[in-house]
């Protein structure tokens, strides 16, 4: 069974790989690209019903015109030798064509004849009715009316051609084509712009959210331009009043126990002195405990210390006292004494100077050699490289720290698989975090990974701006 949780989280059911801003965007998309499909498909199909509707009602009344003509002229003694004369003088139509029957007889067009009529058509003219299809002749659209003559044994069949409203038909096609891809685009190009101005308050939350993690702890948002949005504003502004009021009542709880440890701690080392001044009237028992509690009492007091730091630190009172560092110099004077120390530094390295809190930042080296001493037999390397940053990397010839670890060692009171069990001289578990803090009040960060040459060991890297970094003062986010 699940074990209990502490806190709730609130999450959707699926993890979209979209962003919302994109989200919008492409169901503005989306949404363009089906208005404009709907309205080319209906701009497309009554433009088509139209353009053949009249098409085919002009050829069917010019037909009757003519079949009604071609009947008064015709006498029981005309032949298939009399039609032409009187075909030319029946109405015509653009893209339009005739073929006769008279008896037995036909009369083609110039480029029809009787095979090209439709022989449903040519069948149901044959039983005595009129009728009208829309086919294809010679691979072409056409209009084909047939009228039977009744006053005779004739047919007349116009042949109206339908090739320039299809070439039409597709030029409109082309053209909704290229207006429904211009829709679209506009659509989408109207939800980035919908979907960033919509979601501008939420990246101004996003914005505080950061900033308060950062350490701003007196960030808030200003008013917004929304009703709604105001209560929002004014929600994240409360949440982050009592996160700081907690932040700053927990600091000042763990300043105030630090201050009062310090008191007796400091007559329990006066005490502590005395007993080593008289160590030689002890017995061996004695002097091993002596030893014991002097050592536990260092270490004590080195807690005490690096507590009133990190209290300092959740105050929001850290600040910096920079300085002109000179890098080799200050690296020199580091390892100076260490033995079986590399000290790797790159041609340029001599003028390089930063701008930084000298205390800090020896602190920060004192601790990652202190760690390197005590988790893997002691520091081998120290190298430099420089370029946008500045970056500091410790080496040692240790087990390593697990991938799963390297985020969480610079978590407060946290040893690692290779600190786990308090032993004696072990750490306060304090170290590297005061490590990631110092550097991130500089601007900077820490991170552990393997060593480059593939040797066993942690190569701890700290980086450094080389500019001054960033004021990080309160802000009201508009």
């Amino acid at each position: 069974m699940p074990g209990p949780t502490t806190g709730s989280e609130l999450s959707p059911d699926h993890s979209p790989s979209l962003g919302l801003g994109t989200r919008i965007a492409v169901l503005f998309a989306v949404g363009g690209l089906l208005v404009s499909v709907g309205i080319a498909g209906a701009t497309l199909a009554l433009t088509r019903r139209q353009l053949v509707e009249a098409r085919e009602q002009t050829a069917a009344a010019i037909a009757v015109s003519n079949a009604t003509r071609l009947s008064n002229q015709l006498t029981p003694d005309s032949t298939i030798e009399d039609l032409p004369t009187i075909a030319d003088s029946l109405t015509k139509v653009e893209g339009g064509q005739r073929v006769i029957r008279l008896g037995d007889d036909w009369l083609p067009a110039p480029e029809l004849d009787r095979n090209d009529l439709p022989s449903d058509l040519v069948t149901r003219v044959g039983d005595r009715r009129s009728g009208q299809v829309i086919t294809n002749v010679r691979g072409e659209p056409h209009v084909v009316v047939g009228i039977p003559l009744s006053a005779f044994d004739a047919d007349y069949y116009a042949v109206v051609d339908l090739s320039d409203i299809i070439k039409t038909l597709d030029n409109l096609e082309y053209v909704l084509l290229g207006a429904g891809a211009a829709t679209t685009v506009l659509a989408a190009l109207l939800g980035s712009w919908a979907s960033r101005r919509t979601l501008r308050p939420l990246r101004r939350v996003r914005g505080a959210a950061e900033a308060i993690a950062g350490g701003r702890l007196d960030t808030r948002l200003g008013p917004q331009s929304d009703p709604d949005l105001d209560r929002l504003s004014d929600s994240f502004n409360e949440m982050a009043r009592a996160l700081e009021a907690r932040i700053h009542r927990d600091a000042r709880f763990a300043s105030d126990v630090s201050h009062e440890l310090r008191s007796p701690l400091t007559t329990l080392m006066a005490g502590v002195g005395v007993l080593e001044a008289r160590r030689h009237e002890l017995s061996d028992r004695s002097r091993t405990a002596l030893d014991l509690l002097a050592q536990d009492l260092e270490r004590f007091n080195r807690l005490v210390n690096e507590l009133l730091e990190i209290s300092g630190y959740d105050a929001g009172v850290a600040d910096l006292d920079l300085g002109e560092v000179n890098v080799a110099q200050f690296l020199r004077a580091t390892v100076d004494g260490l033995e079986d120390i590399y000290l790797d530094l790159p041609s340029g390295t001599e003028s390089l100077v930063i701008a930084a809190d000298k205390r800090r930042l020896a602190r920060i080296m004192a601790n990652l050699l202190d760690n390197a001493q005590r988790y893997g037999g002691g520091a081998t390397r120290v190298s430099v490289e420089y370029g946008n940053v500045l970056t500091i990397a410790v080496e040692d010839d240790g087990p390593g720290v697990p991938v799963d670890e390297r985020t969480a060692i610079f978590d407060r009171f946290s040893r690692g698989s290779a600190g786990g069990s308090r032993g004696v001289g072990g750490g306060t578990g304090l170290g590297l975090s005061l490590v990631a803090e110092d550097l991130r009040l500089h601007g900077g960060r820490a991170q552990v990974e393997d060593r480059p040459d593939g040797q066993s060991g942690a190569r701890f890297t700290l980086e450094l701006p080389l500019t001054n970094p960033d004021d990080e003062t309160g802000e009201e986010i508009r």
